[in-house]
């Protein structure tokens, strides 16, 4: 772990602005591998679905499922779009840096970018903002400021404690699981570097900790969407 980051700072002369290189090329290789995954699963559909278009169906209808079980489909409809997109997008971001991570001139330029807390966070905020958004929008204004004092009225300031926290759970979570499972394995490719003997005995455990952390990779992804979900249900739906 012995690296620094590609850091670009000062941007047009701001001394706050900083743009960290790594997390933009991740941030752009998850987004491409994205896209090319739903064009190829979505292109030539037939109706008695085959090979790649049978994961996507299968892959929108776990979703469905999820969506379902925190809102009514006929409301939570129009998140699916978003909330397959947002699934994938996590997954493929958390298992980037699982196969390999690329150090260049003391630099770490391949990762997860879901090991970075900017990242999950900003992940974070935009769903928040998004449920915020959508709240207003399906239940006007005042529906939407009628939720934060019900059902009593000095709810209202822990509603808003619970706004902030919800953000920076769901954003620090995601990170930390991540992050920590890229720590051992570069512990572990420091163990295998440093001799054939510890190659030979670390060989077997990087293989294993590589397939458990794809399940917590997709685990996260899960948990990550499926709380977005249930915040987008308490800000549109009725019954909350």
């Amino acid at each position: 772990m012995d690296h620094g980051s590609p850091t670009v700072e000062d941007v047009f002369g701001i001394s706050w602005l900083d743009f960290n290189l790594s997390n933009v090329l991740m941030i752009i290789v998850a987004s491409i591998i994205v896209f090319i995954i739903a064009v190829i699963g979505s292109r030539n559909l037939q109706r008695k679905p085959t090979g790649f278009q049978n994961f996507m169906e299968w892959v929108v209808d776990f979703v469905k499922g999820m969506i379902s079980s925190t809102m009514d489909w006929k409301t939570g409809r129009q998140f699916l779009p978003f909330a397959t997109t947002l699934l994938m997008y996590i997954f493929i971001g958390n298992v980037l840096g699982i196969m390999f991570m690329v150090v260049y001139d003391g630099d770490l330029w391949w990762k997860s970018p879901t090991a970075d807390p900017g990242i999950t966070l900003t992940l974070a905020v935009m769903v928040v903002a998004l449920t915020h958004y959508f709240g207003v929008k399906i239940k006007g204004g005042k529906g939407y400021l009628k939720d934060f004092f019900s059902p009593i009225p000095i709810l209202f300031p822990l509603k808003i404690v619970e706004e902030f926290a919800n953000t920076l759970t769901l954003g620090m979570r995601l990170y930390g699981n991540i992050f920590a499972g890229e720590v051992l394995l570069a512990l572990l490719v420091s163990l295998m570097a440093s001799g054939a003997l510890e190659a030979v005995a670390g060989f077997v455990p990087m293989l294993l900790w590589q397939g458990f952390k794809l399940f917590i990779s997709a685990i996260q992804a899960f948990i990550f969407v499926m709380l977005a979900m249930v915040y987008m249900s308490h800000k549109v739906s009725s019954d909350h």
